[in-house]
């Protein structure tokens, strides 16, 4: 069977706010940098999360997978506390909805077709891959800002949003 080997990360610019993630996926010597974001309101977690789910939804083939993580809450998530939230019908033991869990479940499917093994990371402790997938992260948030900034048409001249910054930026 194939071994992959995936690091990835999440960031976010405030939290909740704008956020990125990033992978580095190994095979042998061959390797392949992914990063997203997304501009709107999402959280860290979320951008965890979405980390190994898009490494794990490009494998083409079943294989197995290493995916080294510094979240504990995707880590400690997918390994144990998933298997109660899908008993309980995706709700915590005190009965509430789990957060993320339109992401966990998009999880949860990405890894039926792989043996995975989970390892988590310290971050920011100089672990080389860790590193390379925390500045994929930062490129993803970046790169989705910059988008949504240039998707937005310019505000007409006189309008609010064009003399008004807090139209743009609601305090808060």
């Amino acid at each position: 069977m194939t071994i992959v080997e995936i690091f990835t990360d999440g960031a976010c610019r405030r939290n909740p706010g704008p956020g990125g993630w990033g992978a580095l996926l190994r095979y042998g010597a061959h390797e392949r940098e992914m990063c997203g974001g997304e501009a709107g309101e999402t959280t860290n977690n979320r951008m965890e999360l979405m980390a190994p789910i898009a490494a794990l939804e490009t494998l083409t083939r079943p294989s197995e997978v290493h995916i080294h993580t510094d979240s504990t809450y995707v880590r400690n998530g997918i390994t144990s506390w998933i298997k109660g939230w899908k008993r309980n019908g995706w709700q915590t033991k005190d009965k509430k909805p789990v957060k993320n869990a339109d992401l966990w479940q998009r999880l949860d499917e990405a890894c039926k077709r792989h043996t995975i093994e989970w390892h988590w990371v310290k971050g920011h402790a100089g672990h080389v891959e860790n590193e390379r997938a925390d500045r994929l992260a930062a490129k993803g948030l970046a790169e989705a800002v910059a988008n949504d900034h240039r998707a937005d048409p310019p505000a007409p001249l006189g309008s609010r949003a064009a003399t008004d910054p807090g139209a743009l930026f609601p305090a808060g």
